[in-house]
């Protein structure tokens, strides 16, 4: 992992990584308390973002921040295949995020080891930080909405670290859909499932669909109305405290 800058600001630590995985760069942020003890080693979430987004995506950026304010936790987020420092300089500055949406669409259709590839980043990911002595080795949480999920469902279905993920903002539709189909049962953790009833990408009964086939007995889900991506500030303070419920109940109230 080499380290490559970091800010400090409101009680959260911010480290720039890049890590090395079988060839692959994988571009990465780490969001930690500045003044948790030493010999408080915090529990880590690991966020997931959207098509045509990447790891400094506001969303990523606030709930990675709240987690670490609220509740000592501390937080991960990579760049998605195609998205973010990921992208070829040379293209990276053309066309914004509708040209990266549209990238991660073809990936998506066309990439049969794109999955299989971000778990593996995930993974290694995880590893590294977990390695940290800032970072809990134990259980970890997952937050991933839209391409989120698409590639985060199976990374929770794959890792028995994670201890609660949220999800959503996804359906039982698109080229992976096998793929997700077969993962989804093998989920174990509690999950919370949000969806956009208005969502025009994936429609309610698809993400109704999905939701139903996620295999833990402990789950629920949040529907609010609007259009796909306008997940509203109560659903983001629900993900915050469902995650904090599991990784830092000292502080949650339980």
């Amino acid at each position: 992992m080499n380290w490559l800058g970091e800010s400090s600001g409101g009680g959260v630590r911010e480290r720039r990584f890049d890590l090395h995985r079988d060839g692959r760069v994988i571009p990465g942020l780490l969001w930690t308390p500045d003044d948790r003890p030493p010999d408080e080693p915090a529990a880590l979430v690991l966020i997931g973002h959207g098509a045509s987004g990447d790891k400094r995506q506001d969303y990523v950026l606030s709930m990675a921040r709240r987690l670490v304010r609220n509740h000592g936790l501390a937080a991960v987020a990579i760049d998605g295949p195609v998205h973010g420092d990921r992208r070829p300089r040379d293209v990276s500055d053309r066309g914004g995020r509708q040209v990266a949406f549209l990238d991660f669409a073809q990936s998506w259709s066309s990439d049969p080891t794109m999955t299989d590839e971000m778990v593996a980043d995930f993974r290694a990911t995880v590893d590294a930080v977990t390695g940290l002595d800032e970072i809990r080795a134990g259980g970890i949480g997952y937050w991933g909405l839209s391409m989120g999920t698409i590639l985060g469902l199976p990374f929770v279905a794959a890792e028995p670290r994670v201890k609660a993920a949220v999800l959503g903002l996804m359906g039982a539709t698109g080229p992976t859909k096998e793929r997700i189909a077969e993962d989804a049962p093998r989920i174990t953790c509690p999950v919370l499932f949000l969806v956009q009833w208005d969502d025009m990408l994936f429609p309610t009964e698809t993400a109704f669909a999905l939701f139903d086939s996620i295999g833990c007995a402990d789950k629920r889900l949040h529907a609010a109305p609007g259009p796909h991506g306008a997940v509203p500030e109560e659903e983001l303070a629900a993900s915050e405290a469902f995650l904090a419920r599991y990784l830092a109940p000292e502080r949650s109230g339980r």
